[in-house]
């Protein structure tokens, strides 16, 4: 099910309404970029990190449900994905992200549990 895809882990440290954006974001094998927008809405959270050079300035919507950590201290967002994972994802539509519902099953399919998805991450 991918219903929990889109909510931050109860464990991840994130606090509502703080603001993300600028954050520098970190997968499992390292540094894939900063945090251009999130949105922090219960059941429909998410981020936009801006790659940078690492994948040619490509920008990635990652669900909620990827961050396993936030370290504000730190200014940092903690995934629980590849470099690869997040690269191999579904391309990132800027102009109609928020209205194409196919896209947003899409990306639930992706990053969620029991090998619907390339990806298998965790959801709790």
């Amino acid at each position: 099910m991918t219903e929990h895809t889109w909510s931050y882990h109860p464990t991840s440290g994130y606090l509502d309404g703080v603001d993300l954006t600028g954050y520098k974001v970190e997968a499992t094998d390292g540094d894939i970029g900063k945090v251009d927008k999130h949105s922090y809405e219960a059941g429909d959270a998410y981020l936009v990190v801006d790659t940078g050079v690492w994948i040619f300035g490509k920008e990635v919507l990652l669900p909620a449900s990827t961050v396993i950590r936030i370290d504000a201290d730190e200014e940092k967002v903690y995934l629980d994905a590849t470099k690869e994972q997040i690269k191999n994802a579904p391309e990132f539509h800027r102009d109609n992200h928020l209205l194409d519902t196919g896209y947003r099953a899409e990306l639930g399919t992706y990053y969620s549990t029991g090998g619907r998805g390339p990806y298998g991450g965790r959801i709790v």
